[in-house]
């Protein structure tokens, strides 16, 4: 598989933590990129696979060149009204994937993006989802873990508490974990990874036999949009019943839901740089 974690040397824990206002520990990271050439240009290799393998893009593509089918088809478009924040979202699900994969060592199927029928929107279902299986043959124990992060990012000015956001989608992650299931077993199962959409199965009989969950909620945010106290003020106790409810009920997993804050500086620069460089190197 092309996947490769060079870049994931830039997420450092800065040891900071924040406590919201229901007293949940919230871990703040830095995203300390820089402008090495072999690791940007290996991680624009990476992202780029996520739409479309680079073992796939010929067939795929036609007549038209890499380039044009990446931008025109594949890739969120950088000026239309929804893209760049499409843009923004797909790179903070990614990144959190890069987290839960190689910094907390859990297997992180890579099929929602290259999913997508229409560029410019999100697709649906759980953000990202990992797996960690306690019997390195893959048998089935109680000790197997399930991971569920929701992602948002805030690399633009907003009022809006991003965290909050994601610890609000994140409550209804235990209704769509089936669906979510079922997607990425299907995935696998027609790109002929018989034996990965296996390994799904197992996290689909709870009941037969049990396994953990962990929840997560993760805001990525530029430097220059960073507010502590905004971000401090998050309460998981009182999530909406929907988006104009006054309504609330306390988060469904508040016991084992991890909180996470991810900062950079010139965020979306980058962002709109790792697109560029996917697309002029394919």
């Amino acid at each position: 598989m092309p996947w490769t974690s060079d870049h994931i040397k830039w997420l450092v824990d800065t040891g900071e933590r924040m406590t919201t206002s229901d007293g949940k520990e919230v871990e703040v990271w830095d995203f300390r990129h820089d402008n090495d050439e072999e690791v940007l240009s290996a991680w624009a290799k990476h992202f780029r696979n996520h739409y479309c393998l680079d073992t796939e893009i010929d067939f795929l593509r036609g007549k038209r060149p890499r380039s044009d089918y990446l931008i025109d088809v594949k890739f969120p478009c950088k000026t239309s009204k929804l893209g760049p924040g499409i843009r923004a979202g797909d790179f903070g699900e990614i990144l959190v994937s890069d987290y839960l994969q190689w910094l907390l060592g859990y297997w992180v199927p890579r099929v929602r993006w290259s999913s997508k029928v229409v560029r410019d929107e999100s697709p649906k279902g759980s953000d990202v989802i990992g797996f960690r299986f306690h019997e390195e043959e893959g048998e089935s124990s109680t000790k197997d873990v399930l991971f569920v992060f929701e992602s948002k990012t805030k690399f633009s000015a907003s009022k809006i508490n991003r965290l909050q956001d994601a610890i609000n989608d994140s409550a209804k992650d235990h209704i769509r974990i089936d669906e979510s299931l079922n997607f990425i077993k299907q995935r696998l199962f027609e790109k002929k990874e018989i034996e990965q959409a296996q390994r799904i199965e197992r996290f689909q009989s709870p009941v037969d036999i049990p396994y953990k969950e962990t929840f997560g909620a993760a805001a990525i945010i530029s430097n220059e949009h960073f507010d502590a106290n905004e971000l401090a003020s998050v309460d998981c106790s009182k999530i909406p019943k929907s988006a104009k409810s006054s309504e609330f009920f306390p988060h469904p997993n508040s016991d084992n839901l991890v909180l996470l804050v991810i900062k950079g500086p010139g965020m979306m620069d980058l962002v709109h740089e790792l697109y560029r460089r996917a697309t002029d190197e394919a």
